[in-house]
């Protein structure tokens, strides 16, 4: 295999000539927001400038709604969480997932809500595509008053239980960030329940302000996209600035997971919504592909002994932009790291540690110690659904991981 081949490790929908063509001629200023009405079969949905920005923007609404001010997210999830809590002068606390998988660990979460009457909001987020058990969150949340924020940035399109994710809680968000299906470059999306839609959209309002350079380089940045989204380009915008990093001996920056809490928040150009609307015409049936791929994969490594494969409840769709291994063994674990992660395949992780493991934040959330998420941490991998990975690309990483003792 060629060492600047690299497949990326989730699975974004590459970027054709055709998409770019509303930054120079826009004309539906709401296309985007209509997408995910439609697709959603919801009343109300707004663009925001990046996934975090729509859940700083939730928040800044939640406060409105109620005096309570402690949020409690999952121990294993993107930094950037809370990160926003923070900004917005509310407290996180982490809850612990269950073993082996995305949800919370119920226990602990009905304890944390029942001792604790500040309990504002609960963020289930549903990573790798896989939707969280809701049903438990719900009545969890019925019976104390607290409203339930989907973090939908990785499962647009999944379904739960014959439901798109991102149409059960009070409140949603999504990304629209490079690498996340329909993107923008950076982008997110709001959607919530009908009774919130004003709220939402006068909170809106006082957040976000005009901001036209950081929207000329993001779309400046989206013909960058375009360029180096494929697999013979993609090394040097991907796994030559995580080398770097690495060398410089700073991991959260190699794993682009070191966040400051200044993000931007500022409207989104309609160019670049229009762009978004460009591409949504392709979202099933690149979904579809990323199903059969990790399809493909669990049937492949169904007799891979040690090896769990993470699918979601039964009845649930996933939408999986990559696939999760929790293996058995981190020593086990370690080994197929080595063997495939410079293989430019697109094996990777979702995040080095639990959230209580980055440093930088040890001082914005309540300290759990989360054995479970640090157990995830330690044995996942990711696989790749990208629709630049071939068959021949799943069948060696097959091989290797059934390979490893």
């Amino acid at each position: 295999m060629s060492i600047i081949r690299e497949l990326p490790p989730t699975a974004g929908l590459p970027f054709t000539a055709k998409d770019l063509l509303p930054i120079l001629c826009c004309r539906d200023s709401k296309a985007l927001e209509e997408d995910f009405k439609e697709y959603l079969g919801i009343d109300y949905a707004h663009i925001a400038c990046s996934g975090t920005a729509a859940f700083y923007i939730i928040l800044g609404a939640l406060k409105k709604l109620s005096g309570k001010r402690r949020v409690i997210i999952p121990s294993f999830v993107c930094p950037l969480l809370p990160l926003a809590i923070e900004r917005s002068g509310l407290k996180a606390t982490a809850c612990d997932i269950a073993k082996s998988s995305f949800d919370f660990e119920i226990n602990e979460l009905k304890s944390l809500c029942l001792k604790n009457k500040d309990i504002l909001a609960i963020i289930p987020a549903h990573l790798g595509g896989i939707p969280v058990n809701l049903e438990p969150i719900k009545e969890i949340s019925a019976d104390n008053g607290i409203f339930i924020v989907e973090d939908c940035a990785q499962s647009l399109g999944a379904t739960y239980q014959g439901r798109k994710s991102g149409t059960i809680g009070d409140f949603s968000f999504f990304s629209l960030c490079r690498g996340k299906g329909v993107t923008i470059y950076e982008g997110g999306a709001i959607t919530c329940r009908r009774e919130f839609s004003g709220l939402i959209e006068e909170t809106a309002k006082d957040m976000e302000k005009e901001d036209w350079l950081s929207e000329c380089l993001r779309l400046i940045e989206l013909f960058g996209y375009w360029l180096f989204y494929r697999p013979h380009l993609f090394w040097f915008a991907f796994k030559l600035p995580q080398l770097f990093w690495q060398l410089q001996n700073k991991p959260e920056k190699a794993a682009i997971e070191y966040f400051s809490p200044g993000f931007p928040v500022h409207k989104v150009s309609e160019r670049r919504k229009a762009v978004g609307h460009m591409q949504w015409r392709r979202l099933e049936k690149e979904i579809s592909s990323q199903r059969e791929k990790a399809r493909y994969y669990m049937e492949g490594l169904k007799n891979a002994g040690g090896i769990r494969i993470l699918s979601g409840l039964a009845g649930d769709c996933p939408n999986y932009p990559y696939l999760t291994l929790i293996f058995d063994d981190e020593s086990r674990r370690a080994a197929a790291l080595k063997s495939l992660e410079g293989a430019g395949l697109g094996v990777s992780r979702i995040y080095l540690w639990p959230i209580t493991g980055y440093r930088y934040l040890k001082n914005l959330y309540s300290p759990l110690a989360s054995p479970n998420a640090k157990y995830l941490a330690q044995r996942h991998i990711t696989l790749t659904t990208s629709s630049f990975l071939k068959k021949t690309d799943q069948d060696y990483i097959i091989n290797k991981l059934k390979g490893i003792k």
